[in-house]
């Protein structure tokens, strides 16, 4: 495996002996995330916080705009905290250990195992999805991969397999076989370091792991927000609170439509509950879609005038921000569209 992957594994940026917080920001970057997504991103965020302690000194606003369309939000903001960790419990130092990474917030086991073994060479077995794919398909692993008991199997697997003269190397191998290689459709067997101990090979069943549970069906929302323009050409925004999906990110007001409500009264509906404006609902802009991990939204936005008197009522953190300002705003992908869309940048959304 370490021959193979010393061979033909790819030339990324947090490879090649770098520190052990680029290992971390890049780590925490490709969880649910495709590594040609992941470099500039990865780049961009070590340009704006080459440290750990400018990291943590950074305020979260502007972190979450570093961050803002590489999804996932939470990661960003878990990075933060545990930037704040690493000055406040280690003295500004990453921990060596997996045990003591484990204190960090945002940092589990995967990640604890990545930066202990590839960074300090201690012996502690990666599993990932990649990883997950390659033990099933090895051994013929036929049940659900996502119980407990599962679990605990292929971390039993994976470190009986890991190299402990070796164990960095041995898990960046895996994780590169599962990318490269093993993978979810179109697995290149001719090419893989391992296939004569491969029973899914043997028997023609790749396609059949890792098993899985059927996935449900996904839900549906329409979302009604208002673009809201004061006399002075300022656009209302407001701050999601930060235990909410997409915490700490800028909006614009609105929310869910509920069962057959007209469309436009929902967008008057929430702006009411949520900024106490008595708003009079205008054209329709755009009907927007977007997909997150388990569900999508059609978002309809509309613009509204602010009504009277303009006096905001709301447990939110609210602004008034002139329009060539909200570039400095880190929105959520479908705000982000919409706000292409006013300004004539984009051509490919849906519109009514």
């Amino acid at each position: 495996m370490i021959t193979w992957f010393s061979k033909e594994k790819r030339d990324l940026p947090w490879r090649n002996n770098v520190p052990p917080y680029q290992v971390w920001i890049s780590e925490i970057m490709l969880q649910q995330t495709r590594v040609d997504q992941v470099i500039p991103y990865y780049e961009r965020f070590l340009d704006h916080f080459p440290t750990v302690a400018l990291l943590a000194q950074a305020n979260l606003d502007d972190v979450l705009r570093i961050w803002e369309g590489l999804g996932y939000y939470s990661r960003a903001r878990n990075l933060h905290r545990g930037a704040a960790d690493v000055m406040n419990l280690h003295n500004g130092e990453i921990p060596d250990s997996y045990a003591q990474l484990l204190t960090i917030s945002g940092i589990g086991p995967y990640t604890a195992a990545a930066i202990s073994s590839i960074v300090f060479g201690e012996a502690q077995a990666v599993v990932d999805g990649n990883v997950i794919r390659v033990l099933t398909r090895l051994f013929g692993f036929a049940d659900v991969v996502s119980t407990s008991a599962s679990k605990k199997w292929l971390s039993v697997a994976a470190n009986t397999l890991l190299d402990p003269n070796a164990p960095g190397p041995f898990n960046e191998a895996m994780m590169e076989l599962g990318a490269l290689v093993c993978t979810p459709r179109k697995p290149k067997c001719g090419t893989c370091p391992v296939v004569k101990y491969c029973r899914a090979q043997k028997t023609e069943t790749q396609l059949q792991f890792p098993v899985k549970k059927p996935k449900k069906k996904t839900p549906h929302l329409n979302i009604a927000v208002g673009v809201i323009q004061d006399d002075r050409g300022h656009i209302l925004i407001q701050k999601r609170p930060v235990t909410a999906m997409l915490g700490g990110l800028w909006e614009f007001p609105g929310g869910k439509q509920e069962r057959e409500e007209p469309i436009e009264v929902t967008c008057w509906r929430e702006i009411v509950e949520e900024t106490g404006l008595q708003v009079n609902v205008g054209a329709k802009i755009a009907s927007i879609d977007h997909a997150y991990s388990h569900f999508k939204i059609t978002l309809h936005a509309f613009y509204c005038d602010p009504g009277e008197p303009i006096e905001i009522e709301s447990s939110l953190e609210t602004k008034w921000v002139a329009r060539e300002e909200l570039v400095d705003y880190a929105f959520p992908r479908a705000n982000r569209r919409l706000l292409e869309i006013m300004s004539g940048d984009s051509d490919g959304t849906r519109m009514d």
